[in-house]
């Protein structure tokens, strides 16, 4: 029996099943009978190219994705972080472990996965087809975030207010809770963005596109920062701007001068020294490096 046969035919029989759908209908649909339909289906009958175009356009769904579906002997695995990459050194938020860190991204990168299987198995696209640029951004921003709710310390803001996240009280005695901001983006080693440039901690994670619309986190920057209105601030004021080729408006209306994206990549908790380099990125600080600082040391490398 042909092993492509085979697959095929399973791959058929699946999608058919999945939209609940009969035989009878299906081969109705295609133009074909229903008994070499079922011939089809366990890899008994031969078939033409025109006879998976046919049966593709009956289960509404692109020929490529019923052959790629067929040839998925077991499901992709998401990006996972890989701990070699990790700057232990880099200060972090009061009770935020390296491991939630790791958890949390690793969960961020899992969840896009799942939605990209699911609407690439659909409706032959992935999510980034769906949405795009800021947006995109935006919408893993989110998913990280909950990601930290879940897996840490820090939970939702729940008046929807800066920051992002609150840690949980773990003492019985009064405190002030620290927060933390959220951002990412595909621009690799960019400082923050912000609605109001308070101060407080900022993460900012990058990330790139790899196979299939995959995401992968690659660098992640971390920062305690000043507001805009400090002696010395991290932010600086640049109001809401249009996008001249897309016609778009961007809401933030700070982002980091040189100093607090400085800061941002002098805590540069994880980096993927096979995809980023930061040897031309400048740098602006009052006082010395310090000793956690991506510019003070060698980062870590890939053997080869």
């Amino acid at each position: 029996m042909n092993n492509a046969q085979t697959l095929l035919g399973a791959s058929i029989r699946a999608l058919r099943e999945r939209k609940g759908i009969t035989q009878e209908n299906l081969a109705a649909k295609a133009g074909i009978s229903y008994q070499y339909l079922s011939g089809v289906e366990t890899g008994k009958e031969n078939f033409s190219v025109q006879v998976l175009e046919a049966l593709s356009s009956a289960l509404d769904v692109p020929l490529s994705q019923l052959v790629q579906s067929a040839y998925e002997a077991k499901p992709t695995e998401p990006p996972k972080l890989n701990p070699r990459f990790f700057r232990s050194g880099v200060p972090l938020p009061d009770g935020l472990t390296l491991t939630q860190l790791e958890d949390a991204i690793n969960r961020t990168q899992w969840l896009i996965h799942r939605i990209n299987r699911n609407l690439i198995s659909e409706a032959g696209q992935s999510l980034r087809s769906f949405i795009q640029g800021n947006n995109f951004s935006g919408l893993v921003s989110n998913v990280l975030t909950d990601s930290f709710d879940k897996l840490s310390s820090y939970k939702h803001n729940n008046h929807q207010k800066y920051p992002d996240l609150i840690q949980r009280e773990i003492s019985a005695s009064p405190r002030k809770r620290v927060g933390l901001e959220i951002k990412c983006t595909i621009n690799i080693g960019k400082g923050g963005e912000s609605h109001n440039g308070h101060c407080g901690w900022h993460l900012v994670g990058c990330y790139q596109f790899v196979e299939q619309d995959e995401i992968e986190f690659v660098h992640v920057m971390i920062a305690d920062l000043n507001g805009h209105d400090d002696k010395y601030p991290h932010w600086k004021y640049v109001g809401s701007k249009v996008n001249e080729s897309t016609g778009s408006q961007r809401t933030e209306t700070y982002v980091t001068n040189l100093k607090g994206t400085t800061a941002l990549r002098d805590g540069s908790v994880y980096v993927n020294t096979e995809r980023v380099s930061s040897t031309h990125w400048k740098q602006e600080r009052d006082g010395e490096v310090p000793s956690w600082s991506i510019f003070s040391c060698a980062l870590p490398t890939t053997p080869g």
